[in-house]
C-alpha cells in the first residue's frame, strides 16, 4: 500500500508541478498523450474492472445500475469540473467569465471528490486477498492523473493569478487519490466493512471511468475525421493494457 500511496502523491504532484516548466504546452502532444491515457482507461475498464465487478456480484442488475450510476455522477461532476478528469483545458478568458461562478474552487472540490473516489478503487477486497491486477489499475490511474494534472495547475494559474496558492492547492489534491485508499484501507482491515460497500464504490468508479475515457476519445476529435496517428495511439494504449493485465494478473 506504501508503493501505490507514493506513486499516486508523486505521479500528480510532479506532473502538476511540470507545468511551472513549460511556458506553454504543445497542444498536439498534450492530445497524444491524453487519446493514450483515455485508451487505457478504457481498456483496463473493460477487460479488467467491469469483468471483475460482474464476476464477484450476486446481484448483476443492480451492480449494473450502480455502474450507470456512476457514469451519470461523473456527467454531474464535470458541470462543477469543467471536465480538468479528462484533461480540459480552456483558458480563454470569456469561457472563464462565463463560468466565474465555478471557477476554480467548485472545480477543485469536485476534482477532489473525483480523485478521492479513484483511491478507493486500489484497496478493493478481491486485491486485497490475491493483489491481482492492482499494478494494472494503479498504472491505468497514473495515465490518467498527468494529464488530469496538467489540466489543473494549468487552469489554477489561469484563475487565481497566485503561482502559491495554485501549487498548495495541487499539493493537496495530490493526496487525495491517496486520502482514498486509506480510508478504504481503514473501512475493510480495521472496521470490518460489508464487501457490498467495495462493490458499489468499485462500480461508481468503473462508471467515471467509462464516461471519462469515452468523453475523451470524442473530445480529441472534435471535428470526427479519420486520424491514423490517433487510432495507433489507441489500439498502443489497448495493447499494453492488454499485455499489463496478462504479465501481473
Amino acid at each position: 500500500m506504501i508503493l501505490n500511496i507514493t506513486v499516486l502523491l508523486l505521479s500528480t504532484l510532479l506532473a502538476g508541478l511540470t507545468v511551472l516548466f513549460i511556458p506553454k504546452l504543445n497542444i498536439s502532444r498534450f492530445k497524444i498523450l491524453l487519446s493514450f491515457s483515455g485508451g487505457y482507461l478504457f481498456s483496463i475498464t473493460v477487460i479488467h474492472i467491469l469483468p471483475e465487478l460482474f464476476h464477484e456480484t450476486s446481484n448483476l442488475r443492480l451492480t449494473g445500475a450502480y455502474v450507470l450510476a456512476g457514469f451519470f455522477l461523473q456527467m454531474i461532476l464535470e458541470y462543477f469540473s469543467s471536465g480538468v478528469e479528462h484533461g480540459h483545458i480552456h483558458l480563454d478568458h470569456n469561457h472563464t467569465h462565463d463560468h466565474h461562478h465555478v471557477l476554480p474552487y467548485s472545480m477543485f472540490i469536485s476534482l477532489c471528490l473525483h480523485s478521492f473516489l479513484e483511491g478507493t478503487l486500489l484497496m478493493h477486497p478481491f486485491h486485497t486477498h490475491a493483489h491481482e491486477g492492482a499494478h494494472t489499475l494503479l498504472i491505468g490511474l497514473v495515465l490518467h492523473k498527468i494529464p488530469e494534472s496538467f489540466a489543473l495547475i494549468s487552469i489554477l494559474l489561469f484563475g487565481l493569478k497566485k503561482r502559491y496558492l495554485a501549487i498548495l492547492l495541487l499539493i493537496l489534491y495530490s493526496f487525495c487519490s491517496p486520502a482514498g485508499l486509506l480510508a478504504s484501507d481503514l473501512l475493510f482491515h480495521h472496521l470490518q466493512a460489508e464487501e457490498s460497500i467495495f462493490q458499489f464504490l468499485f462500480a461508481i468508479v468503473a462508471g467515471n471511468f467509462l464516461y471519462i475515457s469515452t468523453t475523451i476519445f470524442f473530445e480529441t476529435s472534435p471535428d470526427h475525421k479519420f486520424k491514423i496517428n490517433r487510432l495507433l495511439v489507441l489500439i498502443l494504449a489497448a495493447v499494453m493494457a492488454i499485455v499489463a493485465e496478462i504479465v501481473m494478473s
